[in-house]
């Protein structure tokens, strides 16, 4: 009997000793920023604009890469990298489209291309599959209450947050930046600023919803996925930060603009609370913290009459396949794993992130699970760690500075390749050959000095295609060397003059601009992001037409719009003869603010026209939220 009895205590005390040896695994939090460059903080030395002091303190609790980078120079592609550990190569997932209608599960080769393009861009993928492990699968299956905050963008129902693995998805919103503004009042479905916060900055919103879903779950294992919407555009911020960072401005620095300085600061404000509340709740060491961003900095858009930032030494920014398109911040934050306050400059991309965790967590892969990417521990153990290449696919060309055409790139040590398909004479490719120690701003080719690097590099880029099933580019049948300008490369065109989908109805008109339901754009550029037609003038004389119809002479305009500084106006034109046009009174533009603008018609009874509502030619962004015509016979509106 005392032998039993010994046995059980013995079997009560090792089951005592085992659970106490086995701690509840970590929590998770990673902050994904949205278009912020690997020089807009303060973590690599290379702003003096930029405060990002909350960064800062991450970084001394943990290890910061010098070489981190995205899956891709644009977000939708990175998104869907760290969350499944696949290359867009193999996801087909390629651009940032999926927020629009069309659903697009498998990648195609693409059917035409302009005759000055010499290959043709394969048809992107629009939405996440919901067949795909995922990080959050992955962590909800072993006990993780899951939640999403911020930022999506890898499709609408049925491929939001909730079906890749997150109870909780805040604010349940498929588009590209915030719904509108950043500071409310926003044009979210079912989502609103609090009643007490009238001008509400949405980061402020999205920290203080995170920070109640910690306090929620903070007796079990979370996974927090913050992406940010900040710092994409559009691009507004707090006025008081704005007139703050205004009274800092150096007009010699290349980083210059107050406004995404304050967009900046926010950024990191939220970063803070989040760090506040996990010291408040005492979990920080117990908390695993990623901290990084989905591609570069924005170079292309225009905000305080210039452009949002620099990544200056890097070359590129957003959109291109360039180290300023593809190099980003990162912080990994591991107790007991990660010394803090340390740095490392080995290679990691958005594809590792997801094999790492698992590692570290000690959760096995799902069965028959790949990953493009690999797990970085032994990096974040201070561990040796082989030299391996890292590939990024971008089968595109958008036109913004320093762009390339449809390309892939391999970085191994030092070298960096570009492979731009079909680039070279007879329908062979081009390559872009760099040594990043020596020319970080990748100003010198060496493809021709170094071929047989050139070749080894190369079949490195070929491997990765074959075993990611990539659906390539291909040579473009329609290519006229008559329209080629090799020149043109990596200058941007006018906003106008980008190629665009057509409907059928369209493509004898180059001012039809899709989601502007019927109105035309002449002499500006126009993009439609979250409802609102965002317009920049490329002429002296920036408008949106319209044919309404026969007026009966009692007819206004009443535009919700905001930006600019300069003078419009209403314009009415009868016949071909646009001197004998009819105007009406200017209105002056205001920047900052949402104005109802109503604008009367000069039109008589009876008569059918054309309608010009004449934009301010100062070439600063003009944001129009709707449009609405009044007559007698009703009323008529176009929600962008």
């Amino acid at each position: 009997m005392k032998h039993v009895l010994f046995a059980v205590a013995l079997c009560v005390f090792q089951s005592a000793v085992g659970l106490a040896e086995e701690p509840a695994r970590p929590n998770v939090v990673f902050i994904l920023a949205d278009d912020l460059g690997w020089a807009d903080t303060t973590l690599y030395g290379h702003t003096k604009f930029y405060n990002t002091p909350n960064l800062e303190r991450l970084a001394k609790r943990g290890m910061t890469f010098t070489h981190a980078y995205s899956a891709s120079p644009l977000c939708s592609p990175t998104r869907s990298a760290i969350l499944t550990g696949l290359s867009p190569a193999r996801t087909g997932i390629t651009t940032p489209n999926c927020h629009l209608p069309q659903v697009v599960l498998k990648a195609t080769p693409g059917v035409s291309a302009p005759p000055s393009a010499k290959s043709v861009q394969p048809e992107p993928v629009t939405r996440l599959k919901t067949d795909y492990p995922t990080l959050a699968k992955s962590l909800k299956a072993v006990g993780y209450a899951t939640g999403h905050f911020g930022k999506w963008h890898l499709g609408h129902e049925p491929y939001s947050p909730r079906v890749h693995g997150f109870d909780v998805d805040v604010p349940h919103h498929p588009g590209p930046g915030p719904a509108g503004s950043y500071v409310a009042p926003w044009k979210f479905k079912d989502f609103d600023h609090d009643p007490d916060v009238p001008q509400q900055h949405i980061e402020d919103r999205m920290a203080k919803e995170a920070t109640a879903w910690i306090e929620q779950h903070k007796d079990k294992p979370f996974f927090l996925n913050y992406w940010m919407f900040s710092v994409h555009a559009p691009f507004d911020a707090k006025r008081a930060l704005i007139e703050k960072h205004r009274g800092r401005v150096n007009p010699k620095d290349p980083q210059r603009s107050p406004t995404y300085a304050a967009m900046v600061e926010s950024m990191d404000d939220a970063v803070g609370t989040l760090l506040d509340t996990l010291d408040r709740l005492k979990l920080a060491d117990n908390t695993i913290i990623v901290f990084t961003s989905d591609n570069g900095g924005n170079m292309y858009s225009v905000v305080d009459g210039t452009v949002p930032t620099s990544n200056t030494p890097l070359r590129g920014g957003k959109a291109t396949m360039f180290e300023g398109g593809t190099r980003v911040p990162c912080v990994v934050c591991w107790p007991g794993v990660v010394e803090p306050n340390t740095k490392s400059d080995v290679p990691l991309q958005s594809e590792d992130y997801y094999p790492t965790l698992l590692d570290g967590l000690g959760i096995p892969p799902a069965k028959g699970q790949q990953f493009d990417g690999m797990s970085v521990l032994p990096v974040l153990k201070g561990e040796k760690f082989a030299d391996r290449p890292l590939f990024q696919y971008f089968p595109h060309s958008p036109p913004v500075p320093d762009w390339l055409p449809p390309s892939v790139s391999v970085h191994r040590g030092d070298w960096k390749l570009i492979r731009i398909f079909h680039g070279g004479d007879k329908e062979s490719h081009r390559y872009l050959l760099y040594d990043l120690r020596k020319d970080l701003g990748e100003t010198k080719n060496l493809a021709d000095e170094r071929q047989e690097l050139v070749r080894e590099l190369d079949s490195l880029i070929e491997d990765f295609l074959h075993r990611t099933k990539t659906v390539r580019p291909i040579p473009n049948t329609d290519f006229d060397a008559a329209n080629y300008r090799p020149e043109d490369i990596g200058k941007p065109k006018a906003r106008d003059q980008r190629p665009a989908p057509k409907k059928a109805s369209d493509r004898n008109d180059p001012g039809a601009i899709p989601g502007l339901k019927g109105w035309k754009a002449r002499g500006c550029g126009v993009r439609i992001e979250e409802g609102v037609a965002i317009v920049q003038g490329t002429s002296a004389a920036p408008f949106f037409g319209f044919a309404p119809g026969t007026l009966d002479g009692e007819a206004k305009l009443v535009v919700r719009m905001r930006g600019g500084s300069g003078k419009g106006w209403i314009e009415w034109l009868t016949g071909s003869d646009v001197k004998s046009a009819r105007k009406s009174e200017a209105f002056a533009a205001e920047a900052q603010t949402w104005t109802e603008r109503e604008l009367k018609i000069p039109a008589q009874r009876g008569e059918s026209g054309i309608l010009r509502l004449h934009l301010p030619a100062d070439g600063k962004l003009v944001e129009i939220d709707w449009i609405e015509l009044n007559t007698q016979n009703g009323k008529k509106r176009w929600d962008f």
